[in-house]
């Protein structure tokens, strides 16, 4: 464990195993976290995964619980998220990586993609978020009630007028598809991406079976692979199969 700082941003990052790197993106939302891989993921990767890769998991800035915290950038929210995550992989040194990510870990990996696609080898894209048609507002409502009051609580610093600004840039402005790209990007990238899909309000199946079906190489897998149980450990093998077919020789 350890953390990475660069001028007002303090990023909490954990490693576990060796071998290749493969960051690790949790679900929760804007309250992304570490202890999130435990408490409410599918499956832990950091455990699944840390006897064949170098697992490396940040708490997101401004996380509820977290240990990670920054300035509230309203007019880049999704590319100071992606500042962290670059900004960790070359304060360890490291150049290409593997990602796999949990649900608002979907946007960011689109995100990291269009930033820096010469630096993800494959990125696996699990319960990933995206905008439903009919809840264009669904995100900017949950946070503005969830995660804005008790970051305001915490941090003098910030007001809700200020966290009114940066959910509406990065839910409102563009509310469509998966938030950070367009179709036409995914249409285009030639990264692999394996997309284990969901369906419930925040991660629509079909958004993510649209990314699937759009992006060249692209792969995906059953549906549930979360219900009954007994398919988690399925679908592990598959995305350990992925990640195995896509390692630099």
């Amino acid at each position: 464990m350890g953390t990475y700082e660069k001028g007002a941003v303090r990023i909490y990052f954990e490693e576990a195993g060796s071998g290749f790197p493969l960051m690790v993106i949790a679900g929760g939302g804007l309250n992304s976290t570490i202890s999130a891989l435990t408490s409410s993921s599918p499956f832990n990767p950091m455990e699944e995964f840390k006897g064949e890769y170098r697992c490396i998991a940040a708490d997101l800035r401004n996380a509820k619980g977290g240990q990670s915290s920054g300035p509230l950038e309203a007019d880049r929210p999704w590319d100071a998220y992606t500042d962290d995550h670059l900004g960790l992989m070359d304060h360890l040194g490291i150049d290409k990586f593997l990602v796999l990510g949990f649900c608002i870990g979907g946007p960011m990996i689109w995100n990291l993609l269009r930033r820096a696609p010469d630096r993800i080898v494959a990125a696996v894209l699990a319960q990933p978020s995206g905008s439903r048609p009919e809840m264009r507002d669904l995100f900017y409502e949950n946070n503005m009630k969830g995660w804005g009051p008790e970051l305001v609580a915490r941090r003098p610093d910030i007001t809700m007028e200020v966290v009114d600004k940066f959910l509406t840039r990065m839910y409102r402005i563009n509310p469509d598809f998966v938030f950070t790209v367009t179709r036409d990007f995914v249409r285009n990238c030639q990264t692999p991406v394996l997309i284990l899909p969901d369906d419930i309000p925040a991660h629509p199946y079909a958004v993510a079976m649209e990314a699937a079906t759009l992006a060249p190489k692209a792969e995906v897998s059953m549906f549930p692979w979360k219900e009954p149980k007994e398919r988690i450990p399925l679908a592990v093998r598959q995305i350990r199969s992925f990640l195995r077919a896509h390692l630099p020789a």
